[in-house]
C-alpha cells in the first residue's frame, strides 16, 4: 500500500460498514487513496495502538498521512474530499451548523447500523454500484469479500 494513503479503519463485521468501505473504494479519486483495515485486526492494533477497539466499533476512523486521526463524522469531509464525483460536496461540511447536524446524523445512523443491516437480505449490497446507460457497472472492484477482512 502507498505510504501516502489515508487509512480507513472500520467494523468489518458490520454489513453496512463493509458496504460503506466498498463505496469509498469504488469512488476514490485515485486508486490506493485509502488503505482499508478492520477494527479487530492485529495489524490495526499494532499500527494504531491509540485507537481503542471499542471506539473503532462505534465509528469509522480515518488516519491521515500526517498521523491525524479523525473519527466518525469528523472523517466524512476528508473521505468525501478524496472521491471523484463528490469531492466538491466536502465544502458543505464547513457550513454553519453542519458539524452539529453531521454529528447527530452520523451517531443516529451508526447506533442503528446493525438493525438497518437486517432490513436487507444476506449478500444484498446496501450501496449498489450505479449502472451506466451502456449497462456497464461503474469502474472499481466488486464488493469486498469477507475474507479480505479476516471475517
Amino acid at each position: 500500500m502507498d505510504a501516502r494513503a489515508a487509512v480507513l479503519i472500520f467494523d468489518a463485521d458490520c454489513p453496512v460498514c463493509r458496504a460503506a468501505a466498498d463505496w469509498i473504494r469504488r469512488n476514490a479519486m485515485i486508486p490506493d487513496t485509502f488503505e482499508y483495515l478492520p477494527c479487530r485486526s492485529a495489524e490495526t492494533r499494532s499500527r494504531f495502538p491509540a485507537i481503542a477497539e471499542a471506539a473503532c466499533l462505534q465509528a469509522m476512523h480515518l488516519v491521515l498521512q500526517d498521523g491525524t486521526i479523525l473519527a466518525g463524522e469528523r472523517a466524512l469531509p476528508e473521505i468525501v474530499r478524496r472521491t471523484r464525483r463528490y469531492r466538491r460536496a466536502a465544502v458543505l461540511f464547513g457550513l454553519p451548523g453542519a458539524g452539529i447536524l453531521s454529528r447527530f446524523l452520523y451517531r443516529a445512523f451508526a447506533d442503528r447500523r446493525h438493525r438497518i443491516s437486517r432490513l436487507f437480505p444476506p449478500g444484498e449490497s446496501f450501496l449498489k454500484p450505479r449502472i451506466r446507460p451502456s449497462g456497464e457497472n461503474t469502474p472499481g472492484p466488486a464488493a469486498f469479500p469477507d475474507s479480505a477482512y479476516g471475517v
